[in-house]
């Protein structure tokens, strides 16, 4: 997979050109694997309609989620992604649109800022990052969403580009 998307026209230098000793893994969505002794990954399985997977990273006794790619349903709390965030220090979630345009966008694969921050508190999430924005966003609607969630919970933010999160 990872040789095709290497190849013209996505990318001029094959994967072969690389001055590395390449090793690649298979897992599914679910699994659970150690990448170093003290770093461990979680997955779980997300609802987009060519499939995703979101990623839980443990090191150091911190937890990052990067939950991108997902679909809500309205009033359901999605039970894979609760187990995947459960007491996470950082959940990074797709957070594509607004409530007012998500039923126009069903069945897209993304999701809503305020379903993620749902999640977080029900999973005792210590901050949320909001991110994967709708490309039509201009900044004037980007600064209302960081403006409307910092309201809604002190602990949530939204991402920019260059920004760097340090968790204490």
């Amino acid at each position: 997979m990872l040789s095709t998307q290497m190849h013209n026209p996505m990318f001029p230098v094959p994967l072969e050109a690389m001055q590395a000793d390449l090793q690649f893994y298979d897992f599914d969505a679910g699994d659970s694997f150690k990448l170093f002794e003290d770093l461990n990954v979680k997955t779980a399985p997300l609802n987009h309609p060519n499939g995703a997977t979101g990623y839980r990273i443990e090191h150091g006794g911190k937890a990052v989620v990067y939950v991108t790619d997902t679909e809500h349903v309205p009033g359901k709390p999605d039970q894979n992604i609760l187990g995947l965030i459960e007491g996470a220090d950082l959940v990074i979630y797709d957070s594509t649109y607004t409530e007012e345009e998500f039923p126009e966008k069903i069945g897209w694969g993304h999701s809503t800022w305020n379903e993620g921050m749902r999640l977080c508190k029900e999973a005792n999430v210590k901050q949320l990052a909001i991110f994967h924005h709708d490309p039509e966003h201009t900044d004037d609607i980007m600064d209302e969403i960081a403006k409307e969630s910092k309201a809604a919970w002190e602990d949530s933010f939204v991402c920019r580009e260059g920004m760097e999160i340090v968790l204490d």
